[in-house]
């Protein structure tokens, strides 16, 4: 799996893991949803992703450029 997918399979998977805890456990979790989107906001503007980062020190290559 690339870089690129990790971190969209990543950010996916946090958002459906903040929503159950919204809905089960505390509705303050949604901060957490809001956390996470935000974060994807801004990596879309500014390229930097804390998420790439980590996935990258622990081995994922990024997708080869046509």
């Amino acid at each position: 799996m690339t870089l690129e997918r990790s971190v969209l399979a990543f950010a996916g998977f946090m958002v459906l893991v903040s929503v159950a805890l919204t809905v089960w456990v505390s509705p303050y979790f949604v901060w957490l949803t809001v956390f996470v989107g935000f974060n994807m906001f801004q990596s879309a503007f500014t390229g930097l992703c804390p998420a790439a980062s980590v996935l990258k020190r622990l081995g994922f290559k990024p997708a080869c450029s046509i």
